[in-house]
């Protein structure tokens, strides 16, 4: 592998690992193998023996009564380990914890796996590779799929990695790829300090996962944190002010410029929408006078045989944008867009039952994602499957831009209060329907024949949930799924 972890002190240092899911793992396996001193902690008997089956038997691993155990016994380190020199820390754990609110207080340093893969990286033979980072509220994964797709289109061995489900640091090990397209949540922002990106973007803005975070400032610095190091081109939504305005703040490489994306006519130093062209007026030479033609929008009509939505051109630009930075020639642009299949569970047709369409997006977990679903929906004929675990979220925005699209709700989840209560005051006279949160088992079957009933010939109903999922099912994916089956059952 040829990481030369040993002129960053990496290799002699002590780690202690929180949260052994999925990332906590793949930290714990890089640490072994660069012979670095790592422990491993978890609140969970279940994740911890899953660890233990997948280290082996001499991995240190420790299992901590509740989070304030947790925080002390990391900061002490695991079984008498020792004090560690870094925390590693899960996306599980929240801004507020105990655990990060005491390891700020006694200056021990807190990492995301991001952080750590990014010092290993720069540490190894291939610290040259580049990296292209995505954050924002919405269309993360799809932006990340699609970059990925037109750098392929380009001849690039692509690791596509972060949030998106692959942990960067697994990549890293391996040595895959010639370029990273890396997705990045706002927890994972919120640990990572020094990744110096080619290119980066937040895509937008509105107000979710405020409970991890404690505050709508603090999600927006977490968010942020993309464009920090950044040194070619730092990518924003020139329709997103919060965008706008963390890019202005942002301590950049010289030399790195700011590049907007509008759905308008682009003006110079950005990319947009002429006619039905997608066009580049930021990497050409001759931008002052004209635009680059990218693709156009019958390039993504098999995305949405309805029509292209505004957020999937919005997703194709930021992109390209990122893609251009990179360095990628134009024509490549509009031949990875059409090789791009679309995301499971992210506005995705399901058929059509007695003349209703059948609509599964329950990847909208928040309400910025259910309003651009529901805006795709006639005036009046959108029977709304919603709810789940709120995060904290006030609904009332959402249902007053919305309201005027809906026949008739099914709320489902633990969180159906505050959907219900900004139903009433802003949606007064459309029907709503609940699934009880104890009908955990049959849950969806339950709302798909409700919203059956509520339907009329034309009408669509859209599973856009504007929450969390984790409170009935797995993850979103299993609750769209079992939205396809129980439309099945219908047939």
């Amino acid at each position: 592998m040829g990481h030369g972890v040993s002129a960053l002190g990496l290799a002699s240092a002590r780690f202690v690992v929180v949260g052994l899911g999925t990332t906590g793992l793949a930290t714990m396996r890089a640490l072994r193998e660069i012979g670095a001193r790592a422990s491993g902690i978890d609140t969970s008997p279940a994740a911890l023996e899953a660890a233990s089956a997948a280290l082996g038997g001499d991995a240190h691993l420790h299992l901590a009564a509740d989070a304030d155990r947790l925080a002390e016994e990391a900061l002490t380190g695991p079984a008498g380990s020792g004090a560690p020199d870094h925390l590693v820390v899960s996306p599980g754990v929240p801004a507020t914890s105990p655990l990060l609110r005491r390891a700020a207080a006694r200056g021990v340093s807190a990492w995301s796996e991001v952080e750590l893969a990014w010092r290993l990286h720069q540490a190894g033979s291939r610290a040259g590779v580049p990296w292209l980072t995505v954050t924002g509220t919405n269309g993360k994964t799809t932006t990340v799929e699609m970059l990925a797709a037109i750098l392929r289109a380009a001849g690039r061995e692509v690791a596509m990695v972060g949030n998106i489900g692959t942990p960067v640091i697994d990549a890293v090990m391996a040595g895959r790829g010639d370029v990273f397209a890396v997705e990045l949540s706002s927890f994972q922002l919120h640990l990572t300090h020094t990744v110096e990106p080619q290119a980066s973007s937040c895509l937008n803005l509105d107000a979710d996962h405020l409970d991890w975070h404690g505050s709508m400032a603090a999600y927006h610095d977490a968010k942020a944190r993309v464009y920090s190091g950044t040194r070619v081109a730092c990518v924003y939504n020139v329709e997103d002010e919060a965008t706008r305005e963390m890019v202005a703040a942002a301590e950049v490489q010289e030399g790195a410029r700011a590049v907007g994306t509008t759905l308008g006519a682009p003006q110079v130093g950005q990319l947009g929408v002429v006619a039905d062209v997608l066009c580049d007026r930021a990497f050409v030479a001759g931008r002052q006078r004209e635009a680059q033609y990218l693709a156009e929008l019958d390039d993504l009509a098999h995305l949405a045989p309805a029509g292209v939505s505004p957020h999937i051109v919005s997703n194709a630009l930021a992109a390209a944008a990122l893609a251009r930075a990179h360095g990628v020639a134009p024509g490549d642009v509009a031949q990875g867009l059409r090789d791009y299949p679309g995301q499971a569970h992210r506005i995705q047709h399901v058929g059509v039952v007695d003349g209703v369409a059948w609509i599964n997006d329950s990847k909208a977990t928040n309400s910025h994602a259910a309003a651009a679903s529901i805006a795709g929906v006639k005036e009046g004929s959108a029977v709304w499957i919603a709810g789940g675990l709120a995060k904290d979220a006030d609904f009332a925005d959402l249902i007053r831009h919305v309201r005027t699209r809906l026949r008739a709700v099914v709320l489902i989840g633990q969180d159906r209060r505050p959907l219900r209560s900004a139903l009433e005051r802003h949606a007064g006279g459309v029907p709503i329907v609940e699934v009880a949160a104890e009908d955990t088992g049959n849950v969806m079957s339950l709302a798909v024949r409700h919203a059956y009933r509520l339907a009329r010939r034309g009408d669509t109903v859209l599973l856009a949930p504007a929450c969390a999922s984790m409170d009935q099912f797995a993850d979103y994916a299993a609750r769209g799924e079992a939205f396809i089956a129980a439309v099945e059952q219908l047939r």
